[in-house]
């Protein structure tokens, strides 16, 4: 178990959070959730001791390890994959080094003999000799292919590090888990895996995610922080936004009812009070008024913005053509004859690994760069707004955030285009930030209002979810929903994906593709992916051997 007893941390004038009492139970997962900046990552690094509490303190019941996901990916560069898991208990791994360097002695003592079997004796007692096996197990199951597994970290490239530090925190079977944004670049079979790992997990789990899927799938219990408090719910994700709206509708309907009671009371005394026949009554409901509390709803500090795609011009039949696309970027072939035709209620999530092949695919398709092979062309009637995974230069000007979107804008007027900034959550005042200085979930909100404000019927989208909280996240999805044009997009975020998309397509590892017309859960369930994605497993160990 660990708590947090009468926590306060204050930030300069700020207090943060504000005498915090909460206990996380074994065999529990809890969902940490809050707005940006309401103190989620802050409130790990506390209950890791990364960071000092202003007042209160952490308890953690005694002998139980606590395991961290380190968000440093540079830290263990020079380390073998292998050892950097096995780091995930330190204890162990300290054991197997000194134990080695003993061995590897030429004048090995009686002394060296005494300790060498004091260490072994430990080594067994915490299950060293399946070290390797099991470290192997979480990097096979996060997808970290067996030679890599004694490869320099140093030699893996950003996401294969982001599974290695996640196998390091899941390693060893912690009492505590920490886990910030765990299924950040992870593929769908990764967090998959990272999903039953937790729902078989037996210890404590506190997981800070934007993904609404992932918390409702693995969470049994909610931890909301709002207002420097944090106050806990029995139940997912979903449950707690149930319980949260159906709690201050009560509150709301209460004090409506006390407002009423308030009202008929003060009317009576204000009657009847000069009445001399009366005036034990009144003074009774005098009694009564006083003793009528309303309570304190706070407005909430997660803010929704407000977004709607509306497209200038209708769609016409003929929408997008693609034949026979094909590119090689470094030797590899990432997209080998793609071709599809898209119709005007196709809503197209692309999903699967490869991350690259996707957004070189959206690149292709608004000329950005050209193909190796194969043509594509769109319709007349079309118009394309495009969202980039990387925004790259957008954003290295002097330009304030108005005078910015206000080149994009088929309305030269400051105040039409702060009207898309208000909806974006830049109130007035913040029209005159510059954008380089914004922060990667202000540009994101940047990027959505050059969207809409195009009126473009095609809307493309490579991970827009990336760096925007969940209110964020579900206005966008909602917006989506609604939207009546075509959409291309690429996400992480199951729910995302699935309430979205009405076709989708998978870019296979080998550059090929496949196109079903079916919601994402059903082709998560479907025969054809599980026969191809096996066939190509298949023919990749046929290669090997």
């Amino acid at each position: 178990m660990i708590s947090a007893n009468n926590v306060s941390l204050r930030l300069g004038k700020k207090a943060l959070f504000e005498d915090v009492n909460i206990k996380f139970t074994e065999g529990n997962c809890y969902g940490l959730i809050g707005a940006n900046g309401a103190g989620k990552s802050t409130f790990l690094k506390i209950l890791s001791g990364a960071l000092d509490t202003t007042k209160g303190d952490i308890a953690i019941t005694p002998g139980q390890r606590l395991s961290v996901l380190e968000q440093d990916h540079f830290k263990y560069d020079e380390y073998p994959v292998m050892d950097t898991v096995i780091l995930g208990n330190k204890r162990l791994y300290e054991i197997m080094k000194e134990k080695d360097a003993i061995y590897a002695k030429e004048d090995f003592s009686d002394e060296d003999g005494i300790r060498a079997s004091e260490l072994e004796a430990e080594f067994a007692e915490m299950d060293g000799w399946e070290a390797e096996s099991n470290a192997a197990t979480l990097l096979n199951g996060l997808g970290i292919e067996t030679e890599l597994h004694y490869s320099m970290m140093k030699d893996l490239t950003g996401a294969q590090k982001v599974k290695v530090l996640l196998a390091k925190a899941l390693f060893g079977n912690p009492d505590i888990l920490l886990l910030d944004e765990p299924t950040n670049h992870l593929d769908m079979d990764a967090i998959a895996w990272l999903e039953e790992f937790l729902i078989n997990f037996e210890n404590t789990v506190i997981v800070v995610s934007h993904d609404r899927y992932f918390l409702n799938k693995v969470c049994t219990h909610t931890a909301d922080i709002d207002y420097g408090k944090i106050q806990l719910y029995a139940g997912n994700y979903d449950f707690w936004y149930e319980s949260s709206q159906l709690l201050i509708k009560q509150m709301k309907e209460a004090n409506k009812k006390k407002e009423e009671k308030i009202k008929e009371l003060q009317e009576f005394i204000s009657r009847f009070s000069a009445n001399a026949s009366k005036s034990k009554q009144a003074t009774s409901r005098k009694r009564a008024l006083e003793k009528i509390e309303l309570e304190e709803i706070k407005p909430s500090s997660r803010k929704y913005p407000y977004i709607d795609f509306r497209p200038d011009r209708e769609i016409g039949n003929e929408v997008l053509t693609v034949e026979g696309i094909s590119k090689t970027i470094d030797g590899v072939k990432i997209l080998d004859n793609i071709s599809f035709i898209l119709g005007h209620d196709d809503k197209v999530a692309f999903v699967g690994g490869n991350e690259l092949a996707k957004t070189t695919l959206f690149k292709i398709l608004t000329g950005e760069i050209e193909p190796d092979e194969g043509t594509f062309k769109w319709g007349v009637t079309t118009s394309q707004a495009y969202f980039p995974k990387d925004p790259g230069t957008e954003f290295n000007n002097d330009l304030t955030i108005t005078d910015w979107l206000m080149g994009y804008s088929p309305v030269k007027d400051v105040t039409y285009v702060r009207g898309f900034l208000g909806r974006m959550l830049f109130p007035g005042e913040d029209g005159i930030k510059k954008v380089k200085v914004l922060s990667g979930g202000e540009k994101v909100r940047c990027l959505l209002s050059k969207m809409m404000i195009s009126g473009a019927n095609i809307l493309i989208l490579d991970e827009p979810t990336n760096h925007l909280d969940m209110e964020s996240i579900t206005a966008l999805n909602n917006g989506l929903i609604k939207f009546p044009g075509v959409i291309l997009f690429s996400s992480h975020d199951h729910q995302f994906v699935e309430t979205t998309a009405n076709r989708i397509m998978e870019i296979l590892p080998d550059g090929t593709m496949i196109d079903k017309i079916t919601t994402y859960d059903e082709y998560l369930a479907s025969d054809e992916m599980a026969r191809k994605r096996f066939v190509y497993t298949a023919d990749r160990e046929d290669d090997d051997n």
